[in-house]
């Protein structure tokens, strides 16, 4: 079993900031990469940003010098620094993870449970 558990979510006026984080718990044998998207009220599930273990970031275009995410791989936790939010930043947001699971062949992707968050004008 393995289980993803977002936090970090909240409240936030526009220009602030918030970090989010998500936790991959279970019987991993490793992650391949992790990454956040986000789904807004009425719109497709959209790829913020994602973190290929050893390798670099890529961003959707607009969170691009706003947002940055990180990988503790020995935590297996990954981050996202949201900074001068804005109100278009609302959404639920979901972690994402392809992992390899102890005694499995092949990796899986895996969802968060989803954090909400929430920019005012």
């Amino acid at each position: 079993q393995v289980q993803l558990v977002e936090s970090g979510g909240g409240l936030v006026q526009a220009g602030g900031s918030l970090r989010l984080s998500c936790v991959a718990s279970g019987s991993i044998s490793s992650i391949n990469d992790m990454g956040w998207y986000r789904q807004a009220p009425g719109k497709q599930r959209e790829l913020v940003a994602r973190l290929p273990s050893g390798g670099s970031a890529n961003y959707v275009d607009s969170v691009k010098g706003r947002f940055t995410i990180s990988l503790d791989n020995a935590k297996n936790t990954v981050h996202l620094q949201m900074n001068s939010l804005k109100p278009e930043d609302t959404a639920v947001y979901y972690c994402n993870a392809y992992i390899r699971r102890m005694g499995a062949l092949m990796s899986t992707y895996y969802w968060g449970q989803g954090t909400q968050v929430t920019v005012s004008s």
